[in-house]
């Protein structure tokens, strides 16, 4: 079984992360035969909206309904629990145009129950194996990445628009993975995202240790799916924003 490139989006709410993410599995799918498999991270289900996809079942509905079986001493659960998990998890599955999506859903309160999270966490890993590529959408932390879904990845990807707050949230996150042991990772950078003129990146570069891995123009079509909440999966080859990423993938994927 091979091990797949794991790439992991962080950053502040609101910078366009999930919209880069969404990107990056339309790029990911297109006609090279790999398997993605996209994890959302967030309890809010961005990327699932992003990709068109209807949320029915969670990694948190399966561990809250695994406890309430345990709860009620229903027999054989404790000594089948990795084979139930393993099922549950593979039924909320959901497989559309070339990837799977898997939500994680809301945090999970630890409880005592750290043997069931733990489970779950072994299961997603093993499952991530799977798939060529693994794209995690996750919430402005590094924590919960490593915490819930896997104890690795591959590529830490920041993303931040031009705000001051967006470039020190980036930073933070980047100092807790770095410094801090929060999560194993082979290489780290930024895309900049929303940006107006050249010479804003090259403030920003003036001003950061962080790898620049490329900026997206601020696209008033990105911003029309939004509003109108049509998948980014139908974004035309035309966008701006799907060149750079493209070029972004090219080095990390």
């Amino acid at each position: 079984m091979h091990e797949a490139t794991r790439i992991a989006l962080c950053g502040k709410g609101g910078v366009g992360k999930t919209s880069i993410a969404a990107i990056m599995v339309k790029l990911l799918t297109a006609g090279r035969g790999r398997k993605v498999l996209a994890i959302d991270a967030d309890p809010a289900f961005g990327l699932a909206g992003a990709l068109g996809v209807t949320v029915r079942k969670t990694v948190d509905d399966v561990r809250k309904d695994l406890i309430a079986r345990i709860q009620r001493g229903e027999p054989g659960v404790g000594v089948q629990t990795l084979k139930l998990l393993d099922y549950e998890i593979f039924n909320a599955l959901h497989e559309q145009d070339g990837f799977a999506m898997l939500a994680i859903g809301r945090p999970e309160d630890e409880g005592c129950f750290c043997k069931v999270n733990s489970l779950l966490k072994d299961i997603i890993a093993d499952l991530s194996d799977r798939f060529d590529v693994v794209l995690i959408d996750g919430e402005a932390g590094v924590e919960q990445i490593n915490r819930r879904v896997m104890k690795t990845v591959g590529h830490l990807v920041l993303v931040s628009d031009i705000s001051a707050k967006g470039l020190a949230v980036a930073e933070t996150i980047a100092h807790v993975a770095r410094d801090n042991h929060a999560v194993a990772f082979s290489d780290m950078g930024i895309i900049l995202n929303r940006v107006r003129a050249s010479h804003e990146v090259e403030d920003i570069r003036g001003r950061t240790r962080l790898d620049i891995y490329g900026w997206i123009r601020e696209d008033d079509l990105i911003r029309e799916y939004d509003f109108r909440g049509k998948p980014l999966t139908d974004l035309p080859g035309s966008s701006p924003a799907i060149g750079v990423v493209s070029d972004i993938l090219q080095r990390i994927a």
